[in-house]
């Protein structure tokens, strides 16, 4: 009969159930188990299997490039962090509000640290993520142009709950990668989908680095309209000699302040 479970478990592809079989099937003959019981102790080893599977494609899709979570955060080395503020940000009530969260501040400062924290805690709590390099996106972006798959790629985009777009600074952009990069933005906003940027450029700067005061202003309106600013300052956590490899491997830190959020007459309201 085992012989034949086996065999039942591999066609339906139960690898919880398959991992633990003997043990449960063994346990239950030696303790006259009943059967209600060890089939619940089967059924919950396959759901423990299938959400560990899934949590670590979750992982996998969000490519996340370091190992940083919230909780290993060296706010002792940054003083001025509201680390009460930055935690409850983990709680994700901004994810399902459908806010924008925006890191402004120099480099090495923890905008980056952040952001990985945040895609981490997501992914955990059973939310699809996606972190991007800006320079990446936009090129993406830009190749999409070629081939006529911008709306395909947009799509993509905007079936994610959660995006972080990381480095948008001083960077060359054309004016296609600009009109790109406004409608994901309109998209997700329009869908009240969350986006995480990072920046060391303040708001004003924005008007020289996409050149198009008209697109800027909307771009501004959309992003700031449910969002939460943090402001990050000090010196480069990368420089300060008290971090130890150990911290610096984990993630930099943040000076929140909210964001005073327009009132808009409807989400779709134009520029």
């Amino acid at each position: 009969m085992r012989e034949r479970l086996r065999a039942l478990i591999e066609q339906m592809r139960c690898s919880g159930i398959a991992r633990v079989l003997d043990e449960e099937l063994d346990a239950a003959e030696r303790q006259g188990s009943p059967v209600a019981e060890v089939v619940f102790r089967l059924l919950s080893a396959e759901d423990a299997a299938r959400r560990e599977k899934s949590l670590a494609y979750r992982l996998a899709q969000a490519r996340l490039p370091w190992p940083w979570t919230l909780q290993s955060f060296p706010f002792a080395h940054q003083p001025s962090v509201n680390k009460a503020q930055v935690l409850s940000l983990a709680g994700l009530d901004f994810l399902r509000r459908g806010e924008n969260l925006l890191l402004i501040g120099p480099p090495g400062t923890g905008k980056s640290g952040i952001a990985v924290g945040l895609l981490r805690e997501a992914c955990l709590n059973g939310y699809r993520a996606r972190f991007y390099n800006a320079q990446v996106l936009l090129d993406e972006l830009y190749a999409s142009l070629a081939d006529r798959s911008t709306v395909g790629l947009l799509n993509q985009l905007c079936r994610l709950p959660l995006i972080a777009i990381d480095e948008l600074g001083y960077l060359n952009l054309k004016p296609e990668q600009v009109n790109a990069f406004f409608r994901l933005m309109d998209q997700r906003y329009s869908l009240r989908l969350s986006t995480i940027v990072t920046t060391n450029l303040d708001l004003p700067d924005w008007y020289e680095l996409f050149q198009k005061k008209a697109l800027v202003d909307a771009l501004l309106d959309r992003l700031q309209h449910r969002c939460t600013i943090l402001r990050l300052s000090g010196s480069s956590l990368r420089s300060e000699p008290a971090v130890s490899h150990e911290t610096q491997t984990t993630a930099p830190p943040a000076v929140p302040t909210r964001a005073t959020s327009r009132k808009r007459t409807s989400p779709d309201a134009s520029a």
